[in-house]
């Protein structure tokens, strides 16, 4: 082979990208992410206006809802996307805090880099950090009370002091705890909290938000089936049926042969008695309201409504999911095998109104109801939309507070806290991975300096007072998210879940080790045409027109 000859190995449309140009890519991208969604931290944050595609206007300042509509190209900006997403579906709250850290521990990194540190002692260093990190953090953390509401109520509030809906924080906070009291279960000392499937957000134009509640039961949209159906019937007797009321067709194509006009007759009555004989083991339950997920006959109906029983139809099974564990009734799939344990029982009141054009049905006044529907009232969709984003991290970040109830300073005090930690400990570090464990405090000054900035205060001053008062021993001081003054979160009642907090830390500690373990990037683009490696292109519009 002749000396000096290139050996093409990938393909012709294949970029390549390796060493350190990839890994300052990362960390320019992962910078550039985070300075997007830095102001939208604290309670001063500003808000974000963003257009999707189809012309729809999104106006908030949850990071995750920002970064879930931007389209970004970079591989590195995409996981730190990723993260947000991740944090929202864990927490529910810190989406913003995870990005901004995530983004400047990749930034603490680069002078390292520069220096020809190898990644790996870097990433080795960044773990320890985390370590230490999460210890002092629970060092940190004081026992809550969870049967004190008051003090409960309190803890929930802080959640929402940076959102929109801060202004309704008294009732958006009763209303969050409320609903994730009501759908706790706890079965073989485990404790479940299922908020996503349990407590449904209904949103109904019109109103103002102070008339939004949680109801002691279900609702949702539908309306009975005939004008004479009792609309409202108390402590009604509820069956909830998996299987629908009418004929069963054939599963594809059915040929029936017929010898006579008579056999058509008979065949015709063969269906109504099918249906009548359905509707006879209903009856027989004797029950109030009967609601189905399949389909209801008209033929049904007739025969329910003689018999003084209300029907709802083709109801989602999720909705009928929440009615049977707010009334106690069992979802049967065979009408033949109804007992009187599979009627609910449990609800007080079944009543169909009328919002605006549309008819929804309450199920309500539930003893000791296990799913619940939080009803949302507001001016328009845009503000609507924007409550009930912040009413689901509320939720999540009560269910995180029931689950493990313990909780550290916020106005950035536990970042400084930790900070101030893993200073002290990188003077016992011999090595050079003392300087990356150091630049992991640096890092975590961003939150505190952050806020700062967010309430127009002074930065370097603010900040050096806070060092000073940890320094004293002081460990719950930091800065006051409204003024941009040194406060005493204990005194201000500023504190935040434990689970969050370490959850951010773990999340964007991972993710800075991740982006710095890549050092080759290869993108390929695809073919016009062919397929195939060497493949013949096919014509082009230029070729067939000469």
């Amino acid at each position: 082979m002749a000396s000096g000859m290139p050996i093409i190995i990938l393909n012709q449309n294949t970029t390549r990208e390796s060493g350190k140009k990839v890994q300052i890519g990362n960390i320019n991208s992962a910078k550039t992410v985070a300075d997007v969604i830095r102001t939208c931290l604290g309670p001063r944050a500003m808000l974000k206006m963003l257009m999707d595609p189809m012309g729809g206007i999104v106006m908030t300042n949850d990071g995750n809802a920002i970064l879930r509509e931007i389209t970004v190209q970079h591989p590195a900006a995409k996981s730190l996307i990723e993260i947000a997403r991740t944090q929202d579906e864990e927490c529910g709250d810190g989406t913003t805090s995870v990005v901004i850290l995530a983004g400047e521990f990749c930034g603490v990194a680069e002078q390292f880099l520069r220096q020809q540190m190898h990644p790996t002692v870097i990433i080795g260093a960044y773990r320890r950090a985390l370590e230490d990190a999460i210890s002092i953090m629970e060092s940190k953390s004081r026992d809550v009370n969870v049967n004190d509401e008051n003090a409960m109520l309190s803890f929930i509030r802080n959640a929402l002091a940076t959102k929109v809906t801060a202004r309704w924080s008294d009732l958006i906070t009763k209303i969050a705890l409320t609903a994730v009291k009501t759908v706790a279960l706890e079965e073989r000392g485990k404790k479940e909290i299922d908020i996503k499937r349990y407590a449904k957000v209904e949103k109904i134009p019109g109103g103002s938000i102070e008339d939004s509640e949680v109801l002691d039961g279900v609702m949702f949209n539908k309306d009975i089936l005939h004008s004479n159906m009792r609309r409202r019937i108390e402590n009604p007797r509820i069956l909830l049926l998996d299987s629908g009321l009418e004929y069963t067709k054939g599963e594809s194509q059915t040929n029936i042969e017929m010898q006579s006009t008579t056999d058509f007759e008979a065949y015709l009555r063969k269906e109504e008695e099918y249906v009548k004989d359905l509707c006879a083991k209903v009856i027989a339950a004797k029950p109030d309201l009967v609601v189905s997920e399949k389909g209801v006959s008209d033929l049904a109906i007739h025969f329910l409504q003689k018999a003084n029983i209300s029907v709802i139809r083709r109801l989602r099974k999720t909705d009928n999911l929440r009615i049977s564990r707010a009334c106690g009734a069992n979802i049967l799939n065979r009408i033949d095998e109804i007992t009187e344990s599979d009627i609910g029982k449990g609800a007080g009141l079944f009543e169909v109104k009328l919002f605006g054009d549309e008819y929804f049905t309450f199920i309500t006044k539930c003893k000791n109801p296990k799913a619940c529907t939080i009803l949302l009232r507001g001016a328009s969709k845009d503000i609507l939309n924007e409550v009930e984003r912040n009413l689901q991290d509320t939720m999540q970040v009560t269910r995180n507070i029931l689950v493990d109830p313990r909780m550290v300073p916020g106005g950035g005090a536990i970042e400084v806290a930790v900070a101030y930690g893993l200073k002290e400990k990188a003077k016992s570090i011999q090595d050079v991975s003392q300087w990356p464990y150091r630049a992991v405090a640096k890092a975590l000054e961003v939150i505190p300096r952050t806020l700062i900035q967010n309430c127009g205060g002074n930065t370097i001053r603010t900040l050096t007072q806070i060092q000073a008062k940890h320094a004293e021993g002081a460990h719950t001081w930091g800065v006051n998210g409204e003024s941009g003054v040194v406060s005493d979160m204990a005194s201000l009642e500023v504190w935040e879940p434990l689970s969050v907090k370490s959850q951010v830390m773990k999340t964007a500690i991972e993710t800075a080790i991740l982006l710095l373990r890549i050092d080759d990037i290869v993108s390929g683009s695809k073919k016009a045409s062919g397929d195939g490696d060497g493949g013949v292109m096919g014509p082009t519009d230029a070729s067939m027109a000469e």
